[in-house]
């Protein structure tokens, strides 16, 4: 008996929930699609990565059935390249009792294109702005205009940076806080496929915000189109610091003179 309680003991602590051993609890929903699907393979390992060195609990979800769970053990979601309209009905309920009930939302990139528009206006609001088109990939000079907010403190107040620079119409709800924005004199906004039409948004150009929405926090980056961001340390950093404040409410610097 004596030499069976240490095996009882480690059994025990092998089933314990994992959320249960990091600070908190992360699910990454990353469900390839047309235009986004090399970059899982270069993510979920420096997801990982991630994840042990801020000692945070990852769950990784491929498709939309993690939707179907328990969401309340989650303090972040994050939809990486993964919309709203991936979602069904009643798991678009899931997530509105979500954030409800004080969850965190992240959204990276294609998560921010919802189709067809005003199919789920709850999500869209979510997301803060419309996304109205793109042009074609280029370099350009992206500003820190939110010094305050953990997903800018490792980056530089300028910081040169490739991608798609989507463009948005008017903010969909008040309360929007502008973390950075792209120099449209930088690059080219009508650089575009034949047929489509860009005209770029002019000096105000948010590429990444967040707000509180229903009950939550929300994260909102437009960057993250090239596989290749996965391995730039800097933009790692700009993810997990808008990971870390979904899920926590902490890291926002008062000194600088934000909420």
């Amino acid at each position: 008996m004596k030499r069976l309680l240490p095996c009882l003991f480690l059994l025990l602590v092998a089933c314990l929930p994992a959320f249960a051993q990091g600070q908190f609890k992360l699910l990454v929903v990353a469900i390839p699609n047309q235009y986004h699907h090399d970059y899982t393979v270069v993510a979920k390992p420096q997801f990982e990565r991630m994840s042990k060195q801020h000692g945070v609990d990852l769950d990784w979800a491929w498709n939309n059935s993690a939707f179907d769970g328990d969401l309340s053990r989650y303090a972040a979601i994050v939809l990486l390249n993964t919309p709203g309209d991936a979602l069904q009905k009643p798991q678009r309920g899931k997530l509105e009792a979500y954030v409800r009930g004080g969850g965190g939302i992240v959204a990276v990139h294609r998560a921010l294109i919802f189709n067809p528009p005003g199919d789920w206006p709850w999500f869209e609001t979510l997301i803060g702005r419309s996304f109205r088109i793109h042009p074609m990939v280029q370099t350009a000079t992206v500003r820190v205009r939110d010094p305050a907010f953990p997903a800018t403190f490792g980056l530089p107040s300028r910081w040169i940076w490739s991608d798609e620079w989507y463009e948005f119409g008017e903010p969909l709800l008040p309360g929007l806080r502008t973390v950075l924005s792209v120099d449209e004199s930088t690059y080219d906004p009508t650089r575009i496929w034949p047929g489509q039409v860009a005209r770029g948004m002019g000096a105000e150009h948010p590429v990444a915000w967040y707000h509180a929405y229903d009950g939550g926090r929300v994260f909102v980056t437009a960057l993250g189109h090239p596989p290749a961001v996965y391995d730039d340390r800097l933009y790692l950093d700009h993810l997990y610091g808008g990971i870390w404040w979904a899920a926590t409410g902490k890291g926002i610097d008062p000194a600088t003179g934000s909420e």
